[in-house]
């Protein structure tokens, strides 16, 4: 299986999950039986929040799932498109999310799940009912 992790900086399998998929610097794609790993740059993450679309840096990466901490739900519902399916981890490094796949021990991403790193966490699924205007990326 080949899986996308959102990443600030390439550390291989320690890298730390990225708190929000469409903001992260990078995407690291590993393949989980060969553990090796390769960062594509996510130039998708300076856009406006919603106006963003990740899953096209992606494109001919031969995806099958990606494993996010955050993911709002128009990239969601991009994922779900392209048929890759979505795993919801905590602040974990790629080897504890690869492993945690392999037991079965991660949920799938059901609804848009936003967690910014600001403290004002929202969890996966239940729906804040307010809209965020912000820019992804450094602040």
């Amino acid at each position: 299986m080949k899986a996308c992790f959102p990443v600030a900086h390439d550390r291989g399998l320690d890298s730390v999950v990225h708190p929000h998929f469409g903001s992260a610097p990078f995407f690291l794609v590993v393949d989980s039986e060969t553990r090796t790993s390769r960062a594509i740059p996510n130039p998708e993450r300076e856009r406006a929040h919603g106006m963003c679309n990740p899953v096209e840096a992606l494109a001919g990466e031969g995806i099958d799932a990606v494993v996010v901490s955050g993911i709002g739900p128009g990239a969601l519902d991009r994922l779900q498109t392209a048929r890759i399916a979505a795993y919801q981890t905590p602040r974990a490094t790629v080897g504890e999310a690869l492993e945690a796949i392999a037991r079965g021990a991660l949920p799938p991403v059901l609804a848009g799940c936003e967690s910014h790193g600001t403290g004002r966490g929202h969890g996966c699924g239940g729906g804040h009912g307010h809209r965020h205007q912000h820019r992804h990326g450094r602040t």
